[in-house]
């Protein structure tokens, strides 16, 4: 591994937080740093039951995993407290001291100014803004977050120098990057692989692996462009109308995009490529575990993006459970 950076490809939704409860089982990872901030969910299906989290990070499904929020998270304290009892992680994660936070007033100022991009009213942008001008509070300034500060950069590096394997959990996708994305229709930070690492606190040549997670169609949450966007109704009928982890909108629709793709690629220098929901798109392949078990045509789907894209596919995710993923790194 030994550090392995997961990006999304395209907009979000792209099952980031099940290739990372994925890989945090199967390699055993010691520790996961959740980058971002609770505008963004990543869903995890483990043992029955269906999570949401917007702060814990997605590899809690492994139990001697550690836990981490990074140094350049936006923290809600009141969401991350509640994820912290839903997941029952108590005394394996921690916040770096220097995330900032989320006030009511973020919350209220994001809902009456943001419908003009279409923000989930999370508060992150104003309180990103607040960090800027240097006014922000931090988590070490609220009693409630004491029992769960730390250094994240120094545990981290620590682990790293160890040995270990950390995996960082980036949120959203590249092209709602503040930075890179559709402006004015992205969210408040970089969320490429560089700019997460930078947040979490780790070095580019620590970096083992970049791994963008791509849908195997494309969706968006909000305003902004949407090359090939589907009707309503089209998507319904193709089985891919969903809605939003955090806000419960339905998330606009249209088929893969390649031209995207090898944009993402470019920006994150991609090393692998997880392709999700290739279930949704060919329903025999649901729960594969092998390449072989896969239908003829998403063979020849999987084969075409990696001729087209010049990067290995090494997972592909066949349903909505944590192991529901053919796994091809070996």
């Amino acid at each position: 591994m030994p550090c392995t950076v997961i990006v999304g490809g395209f907009f979000g939704d792209e099952g980031k937080g099940k290739i990372v409860a994925y890989l945090a089982l199967k390699d055993r990872v010691d520790a996961t740093v959740r980058t971002g901030s609770v505008n963004a969910g990543h869903t995890v299906v483990w043992k029955g039951k269906t999570y949401g989290l917007r702060m814990v990070p997605s590899a809690f499904v492994y139990e001697k995993c550690r836990l981490y929020v990074a140094s350049g998270a936006n923290v809600n304290p009141q969401v991350f407290l509640k994820e912290v009892e839903e997941t029952g992680v108590k005394g394996r994660v921690w916040v770096d001291r220097h995330s900032s936070i989320i006030e009511a007033k973020h919350i209220e100022e994001d809902r009456a100014t943001g419908k003009r991009i279409g923000t989930t009213g999370q508060g992150v942008g104003p309180a990103i803004a607040d960090r800027v001008r240097r006014i922000a509070r931090l988590a070490k300034d609220l009693p409630e977050l004491k029992p769960y500060l730390a250094d994240v950069p120094v545990e981290l590096n620590r682990i790293l120098d160890e040995g270990g394997k950390v995996l960082v959990e980036g949120t959203q996708g590249t092209f709602l990057s503040l930075i890179h994305g559709t402006y004015p229709y992205v969210t408040g930070r970089d969320t490429t692989a560089s700019a997460v690492c930078s947040e979490a606190g780790i070095g580019p040549k620590r970096v083992t692996d970049v791994v963008v997670v791509f849908k195997a169609y494309v969706t968006r949450v909000g305003k902004g462009p949407l090359e090939g966007e589907l009707s309503r109704d089209e998507a319904l009928r193709r089985g891919w109308l969903e809605r939003a982890t955090v806000t419960g909108r339905e998330r606009r629709a249209a088929p893969f995009n390649f031209n995207l793709a090898k944009r993402a690629i470019m920006l994150n220098t991609a090393t692998q490529l997880a392709i999700t929901k290739i279930d949704i798109l060919y329903p025999e392949c649901s729960g594969a575990r092998t390449f072989e078990e896969l239908s003829s045509e998403a063979k020849r789907f999987i084969r075409e993006v990696e001729e087209k894209l010049r990067v290995p596919v090494t997972l592909i995710g066949t349903g909505p459970g944590v192991y529901d993923v053919v796994d091809r790194r070996f």
